[in-house]
Order: structure tokens, then sequence, then C-alpha cells
């Protein structure tokens, strides 16, 4: 079998195997664009969201979105987020825009951050890592981040 075949072979059992694991379940979804940065703006992550928003809800999904969001709307979306995670559910988050590693911690940038020194950005920012520590512990067994 050539290469290139084995890896479509692969790729179309992955997506009927899935299929069938989210056929029965909830899907709930977190999605955030943030664009409106005072310095550095980004044109494409509120686009990008509206986009994700539509399709994920075309799937089934139950999905909030923020576009341009603080950092106190962003932690309370991610707390209603992994709480809404059941063992029945798959989650899905999905962030665009400016991100951040600091001493090997990953943190994602509210609109109206104001960071101008490194140890600003565990106030100013949301860690990525409380996303991910509440989706693997929710015991969903699947869970999706892009």
């Amino acid at each position: 079998m050539k290469p290139y075949l084995s890896h479509l072979f692969v790729l179309l059992a992955l997506f009927f195997f899935t299929s069938i694991a989210l056929a029965n379940r909830d899907r709930v979804a977190l999605v955030i664009g943030n664009s409106e940065y005072f310095i550095a703006p980004l044109k494409n992550p509120a686009n990008d969201a509206s986009d994700i928003f539509k399709k994920l809800e075309e799937k089934g999904f139950k999905v909030k979105t923020l576009i341009n969001s603080s950092k106190k709307e962003m932690e309370l979306a991610v707390r209603d987020f992994i709480k809404s995670l059941n063992s029945d559910a798959v989650g899905l988050f999905y962030f665009a825009g400016h991100g951040l590693e600091v001493e090997g911690e990953n943190f994602l940038v509210p609109i109206g951050a104001s960071i101008e020194i490194e140890s600003d950005v565990r106030y100013e920012a949301v860690n990525a890592g409380r996303v991910l520590e509440g989706m693997s512990h929710s015991d969903n067994g699947l869970n999706i981040v892009i």
C-alpha cells in the first residue's frame, strides 16, 4: 500500500470512530477570539472565533463564545465550561489571540491586559493550565484543545 493511502485510511478510520464516540454524547465548547488589543491588535481571531462557533453549533455543540473579552469574562467562562463537562460530555476549547509563556506556563492574553514586565503576566493574563487541568479532571473521556 502506498504511504499516502495508509495515512488516508488512518484518517478515515479516526474520523469514523470519533463520529461514533460523539454520537450520543453532550458536546460542550468554549470559543474565545481576542483581536482588539490596544497594543498589537490582531486581524483574524474574532472572525475565526465566529466561524468556529457557527461550525460547532452546526455539529450539535452547545457553544459559549467570547469575542474581545476581559480577564474576568474569560475566567468566569472557563469556570462555567469546566463545570459543564460531565462524564458524558465531549469538551472543546478554542482560543485565538495573543498568548505568552512564562517559566514553562502558558497564558492567554485578555483584552485590556496591562503587561509591561514579565511578572505582570501572572496577574494580567489567564493561565491556560486552568483550562487544561479542568478538562483533564472532568473524566469525560474526550477533550479537544485548539
